[in-house]
């Protein structure tokens, strides 16, 4: 199997990984527990957004001068606006199983949940899938343990991300076989988006910079307007706090030792 598609599959492992958890785990996971797994994740999606994306990008604008920070700038925002966009139209649920958002439907709670999640996923898949295009492209600042260890570091949040997702479905008395496939199903978008990305970006590595900043744009779109929220939600939110700065370091040091 070669390097890219291994890595583009990583974080989809983490996601059924995390999934099946439902066969072990015999209740709902605790609202402090769903905390820190939030905040674990937010951490590594911040840290992921710069060093692996970010960074790149504008050391690939370096050309530019002193405006080597457009490209980035423009992609990012984009990245943002895109996420909003399917935010916007997507009716969802988010995993506090009160607050629904996007357009009316008629659909049923628990596909909100998974539709959620899928826009979770979405973002991730496509970082993953820039990074490997820049690395393939030959790509100042992209090497193949760099885009490894950015596979890795989500697959690692993803694991949690998989179990917070299998759990609410069990709760809202769905079976377990039928919640573990739901919720590997939910991280089958991350690769789909990863080739979709690397057809895309490769087609265009001039512009290379602006993709990596778009994909740092989506994934901080979900840090920002979901996990956080989630892992502060209530009173004495430290716990979501200390494991943001976890995941934050987890990603640094996975990026910073084999980037």
């Amino acid at each position: 199997m070669s390097e890219w598609l291994t890595g583009i599959l990583i974080p989809f492992l983490g996601t059924s990984l995390g999934a099946a958890m439902v066969f072990v785990l015999k209740n709902e996971i605790s609202f402090t527990l769903r905390r820190i797994l939030t905040g674990f994740a937010a951490g590594v999606m911040t840290a992921a957004s710069f060093w692996s994306l970010l960074q790149p990008a504008l050391e690939s604008s370096a050309g530019l001068g002193r405006l080597a920070f457009l490209p980035a700038s423009a992609g990012f925002l984009a990245g943002i606006g895109f996420l909003l966009l399917l935010d916007v139209i997507t009716p969802h649920l988010h995993m506090d199983r009160s607050t629904e958002e996007g357009p009316h439907t008629t659909l049923k709670r628990t596909t909100k949940l998974i539709l959620a999640v899928t826009l979770h996923n979405i973002p991730e898949g496509m970082a993953v899938g820039v990074v490997y295009a820049g690395w393939r492209a030959g790509e100042a600042g992209i090497t193949s343990a760099g885009a490894l260890a950015l596979a890795v570091g989500i697959a690692i949040q993803n694991f949690p991300e998989g179990a917070i997702v299998s759990m609410p479905l069990r709760a809202e008395g769905m079976p377990k076989m039928r919640t573990f496939l739901y919720g590997v199903l939910s991280g089958a978008v991350e690769p789909a988006a990863a080739v979709l990305t690397m057809l895309a970006a490769a087609a265009v590595v001039p512009v290379m910079p602006y993709f990596l900043a778009f994909a740092a744009g989506a994934m901080i779109y979900v840090v920002v307007e979901e996990l956080i929220p989630e892992m502060s939600e209530g009173a004495h939110s430290n716990a979501g706090t200390i494991a943001f700065a976890f995941g934050f370091v987890v990603m640094m040091i996975l990026d910073t030792t084999l980037g």
